[in-house]
């Protein structure tokens, strides 16, 4: 006999979410999150990545099923009390695998982030930033003369990179999207789609004049002199949607989007 999976319920601080929380926890039998072979999330996409950022800290995944009560929800599923038993038993999973950060600051400080969506350098003042981008160990741009520049996921590709002209990427692709932000220099240059395991690296040319920070999802760091980006296989994530309304049915609908 199969034994049930223990399942862990967790709420974004909205009173919405709260509400359903307490709807669901009358309902159904839920374990803590450290004795869970399953999480359920309530909240917006912002929620999710916050939840999914816990368990990369803490070294335990487990399979995450979302409920929108947020805004957008693109990592969610629909909200509804009703026979959540059912929808687990027949909810898609797909793998996620998160990108990594490594930046050194100017002080000499090194941190490894990751990223669900994706990494973006940002200037930190009115002056553009100056950057040389490297892909697998060759200079590519010797000099990217812009606002900022990211580097997103399939799952990540219709978040910010979208916002900034960039291309939209299947799920599965095994593909990321390394995507300017109003770039000025080269005036042409708009992107680029790379194989998923490239290295790319990008050095701040004048860090103490033009101060560039470095943002994983939602985690910032500042004043950075180099930043080392690629896709962290060790730690795949696992999200799960109702079978009628699935991430890549999502990621490929944004394209018609008008």
């Amino acid at each position: 006999m199969t034994e049930e999976p223990r399942r862990a319920l967790v709420a974004s601080p909205t009173q919405a979410a709260r509400a359903a929380e307490e709807r669901l926890r009358a309902s159904y039998d839920f374990v803590p999150v450290d004795q869970a072979d399953m999480i359920i999330a309530l909240g917006g996409d912002g929620f999710m990545l916050q939840t999914l950022h816990s368990m990369l800290e803490g070294r335990r995944i487990v399979p995450i099923f979302g409920m929108n009560l947020g805004t957008v929800g693109f990592l969610m599923n629909e909200w509804r009390l009703e026979r959540l038993e059912q929808r687990l038993e027949k909810a898609k999973s797909f793998k996620v695998n998160p990108l990594r950060m490594t930046v050194d600051t100017v002080d000499g400080e090194r941190f490894s982030i990751p990223a669900i969506n994706e990494v973006s350098l940002l200037r930190e003042t009115r002056q553009t930033a100056k950057l040389e981008v490297q892909v697998n160990g060759r200079p590519v741009l010797p000099e990217l003369v812009c606002d900022g520049v990211l580097v997103a996921t399939p799952a990540g590709s219709t978040a910010y990179n979208l916002s900034a002209h960039g291309p939209i990427l299947p799920l599965g692709s095994a593909l990321v999207a390394l995507t300017p932000i109003s770039p000025f220099r080269p005036r042409r240059w708009r992107g680029a789609i790379l194989p998923e395991n490239t290295a790319i690296r990008f050095t701040v040319l004048d860090p103490v004049k033009r101060p560039v920070s470095a943002v994983a999802d939602q985690r910032e760091v500042r004043d950075v002199a180099q930043v080392d980006v690629g896709i962290d296989r060790a730690t795949p994530l696992t999200l799960l949607f109702d079978p009628e309304h699935t991430l890549d049915d999502r990621i490929a609908a944004e394209q018609f989007i008008a």
